[in-house]
């Protein structure tokens, strides 16, 4: 007899979003099957600043130690430069990713885990190898069509791509993980706001050797600004470091009132040398590419059955380096929603969670990313004097000129790279998010947050329903460190008390829940003698935290329970209420 479902989830597409769902399910044991369109994965390395809560979800699917095999490692991503190409004279450093000394230590206080530059052609293949390793089912060059659902799942209409046949495909539920141009997001009558296509950029990926110009001065992004004539009116480009450093892309806009540019390899080739600095370099193209800058994202992500994730729901520039970045997180907040609901431990109404929490991120991550463009213009002004003939050549020699006119073009010059740290060194904006869904249960006691520094650009730690956990260095039984990241997540809710919540811990353990550990701080294998998480927890050492697989904090006790038998009543009516049962 023929099954109802081929499988429990159809995830479509197999970008950071798709990839990592299909990965996470599998984690779980769910039937998950994952498609792609096209015959590999990224051809391109197209997204690739690796922030630090992605890589903690790289972490907790116990993959990090791996990605940072493939990724350019924090220190080396360090300052970004603006020069007037790289072998020429430098204008302005800026100190990035939170590398300087001044920002350093607010990153390795927020997470166990450092940045990463990891670029999507190994972040795919990564993700995609551990899904099919812990059973997902994979299909390349196959083309998703068509959808629909009813009460019980979803009928998805499929094309093999080799063969042109097209069949169905029944699953409980789809993920549509498609891209920027995503069908299931069409299908599924999802909305779109915004504008598609406010700009346009050309990449060029090539290999040339470059260590004597870049690693004396280790960085991911070098900005050039020149006066070269095959750069016209535009006078800047970007150089950026794919494998330091024989690898790269040369990148640089273009007037969409005049289409896409078409370049001969000849022309292409003095572009990249223009901005190298060297007109005899020795180059190797390997790929050329048109990307366009949009701001649009989907107010909702999810239609009955139907979930969407990655940039199928959020469109941006690669600005602020948060692309990949929200993909994974909307991964690792769905895929446990789905988990549970498929296993029986949560009812349907959990799944309205994911978009009421990923939805508000994806906004102000396309607002942000859009924004950290336009933070480029005060910059850019102070590169060129827009009266003279030849206004970048006037503008930097301005900038190098010792009267009043350099001196107050040089302040404003200082000025205008401060305000690049929104983009730069954004600790905040990549870790503050408070989700606000039924999936946590608000303390009603608690006032508003106040925000004791500037919320985008340092991270907040906090325990309060919604927040992630705060990372604290513990230690464990054999005496190595240990994170509190570490004793949770891994698709299971985590009791956490101290020593003095006795009741709360015989609480959790009675309820013998298969998806409920118990974490009591103080105990062996998570000891506090730095007492970092006596400083961080917000509650009292008998107080209870219910932590949710994704490391977000659902719910919060700031004081003992009365006994066992209440912590017990407590704990049940938070999870049911959690978990919609």
């Amino acid at each position: 007899m023929t099954p109802e479902f081929a499988t429990d989830v159809l995830v479509i597409g197999l970008g950071p979003s798709g990839a990592c769902t299909a990965l996470a399910l599998a984690d779980q044991g769910i039937r998950v099957h994952a498609i792609s369109r096209a015959n590999w994965l990224a051809d391109t390395p197209r997204a690739h600043i690796t922030n630090q809560r992605a890589v903690e979800v790289l972490r907790d699917l116990g993959l990090e130690e791996e990605a940072r095999k493939y990724a350019t490692p924090w220190e080396w991503m360090g300052d970004t430069l603006f020069t007037t190409s790289l072998a020429g004279p430098e204008i302005a450093r800026l100190r990035t990713w939170g590398t300087g000394e001044e920002r350093i230590g607010d990153y390795l206080q927020a997470s166990p885990c450092t940045m990463l530059d990891l670029p999507q052609t190994h972040l795919e293949p990564l993700l995609v190898k551990h899904a099919a390793a812990r059973g997902a089912s994979l299909a390349f060059n196959t083309e998703y069509r068509t959808h629909t659902q009813d009460d019980s799942g979803v009928t998805t209409t499929l094309r093999d791509r080799l063969s042109g046949r097209e069949y169905t495909i029944r699953s409980r539920y789809l993920v549509g993980a498609d891209g920027a141009r995503s069908r299931v997001v069409e299908d599924a009558g999802l909305t779109i706001t915004g504008q598609h296509a406010r700009a346009g950029t050309m990449y060029v990926l090539f290999s040339a050797d470059l260590a004597h110009l870049a690693a004396h001065r280790p960085s991911i992004l070098y900005w050039i600004v020149t006066d070269s004539a095959s750069f016209g009116e535009i006078g800047q480009g970007v150089l950026r470091a794919i494998r330091p450093w024989n690898q790269w892309i040369a990148g640089w806009g273009f007037d969409l009132a005049q289409g896409e540019p078409q370049l001969s390899e000849a022309q292409i080739i003095e572009r990249v040398r223009v901005l190298v600095g060297d007109p005899k370099l020795n180059i190797r193209i390997d790929m050329e590419s048109i990307w366009y800058v949009n701001q649009a994202w989907a107010p909702d992500y999810a239609r009955g059955r139907v979930f969407c994730a990655g940039d199928a729901v959020h469109r941006h520039p690669p600005s602020s380096g948060l692309g990949s970045n929200t993909c994974l997180q909307d991964a690792h907040n769905l895929a446990w929603k789905l988990a549970y609901v498929i296993e029986g431990h949560a009812g349907p109404g959990l799944l309205d969670s994911y978009s009421l929490e990923r939805a508000p991120v994806g906004e102000q991550v396309v607002a942000r990313a859009n924004q950290s463009r336009l933070d480029y213009a005060p910059l850019n002004a102070c590169f060129r004097d827009p009266n003279a003939a030849q206004p970048v050549r006037a503008g930097l020699a301005s900038l190098a000129d010792p009267g009043p006119e350099g001196v107050a073009r040089r302040e404003r010059l200082a000025e205008a790279l401060r305000l690049k740290h929104y983009e730069f060194n954004a600790l905040g904006t990549e870790a503050n998010h408070r989700y606000v869904s039924p999936a946590v249960i608000a303390d009603d006691a608690l006032p508003e947050e106040v925000w004791k520094r500037d919320r985008q650009l340092y991270a907040q730690a906090t325990t309060r329903p919604g927040a992630k956990l705060p990372h604290a260095w513990l230690v464990g039984s054999d005496g190595r460190r240990v994170s509190t990241l570490d004793l949770v997540g891994k698709g299971r809710f985590t009791l956490l008390t101290g020593l003095a919540g006795q009741p709360w811990a015989q609480a959790a353990r009675a309820l013998n829940l298969p998806f409920l550990r118990v974490l009591v701080v103080g105990e062996e294998g998570a000891l506090d003698p730095y007492f970092n998480w006596a400083r961080l927890r917000e509650i009292t050492e008998a107080g209870a935290l219910l932590v949710r697989p994704d490391g977000v904090v659902a719910w919060r006790q700031s004081v003992a329970a009365k006994d066992a038998g209440d912590a017990q009543v407590q704990l049940r009516a938070a999870l049911q209420s959690i978990l919609a049962h």
